[in-house]
């Protein structure tokens, strides 16, 4: 049988790795661990190790934090509407809102669907900011003037 060295998992990293995942430094997340915001265990060989777990938990609650309401914004193309089609695959989703006579369609990451937890019946605010707006009109339409 082979020889079973402390080889940490990959669902664990190192302390070091924990903070710099965190965006914080060592001796807070010392202080984290002090506090029991953040558990700490110890390899065969000593090093201290974090769990990939707890970080994404952490990392999930400094980002409600960090959350404040909207009271202002400068882009006034604001149309409330319902989700009528979400189409995720691993990288981006559709999502297609019907804003009163309007149909909207927004192209966004599958990460942000799936955090804004959209699906078919949600109320949502689609804000439209552009710099350019392109008119166009058909070649039908020109030999009529």
């Amino acid at each position: 049988m082979p020889n079973q060295t402390s080889q940490p998992s990959k669902s664990v990293v190192r302390v070091g790795d924990a903070a710099e995942l965190l965006g914080i430094s060592v001796d807070t997340l010392r202080r984290w661990t002090a506090a029991g915001r953040l558990g700490v265990r110890r390899s065969a060989g000593g090093q201290r190790l974090v769990a990939l777990a707890d970080i994404r938990r952490l990392q999930g609650q400094r980002r409600r934090q960090r959350e404040r309401p909207v009271v202002a914004q400068s882009a006034r193309n604001r149309f409330p509407g319902i989700v009528m089609r979400v189409e995720k695959d691993r990288v981006a989703a559709v999502v297609e809102v019907q804003a009163g006579p309007h149909r909207l369609v927004s192209l966004m990451t599958a990460e942000a669907a799936t955090e804004l937890a959209l699906r078919p019946g949600t109320a949502v605010v689609c804000v439209v900011k552009a710099t350019n707006v392109v008119v166009e009109i058909s070649q039908r339409s020109r030999r009529s003037t």
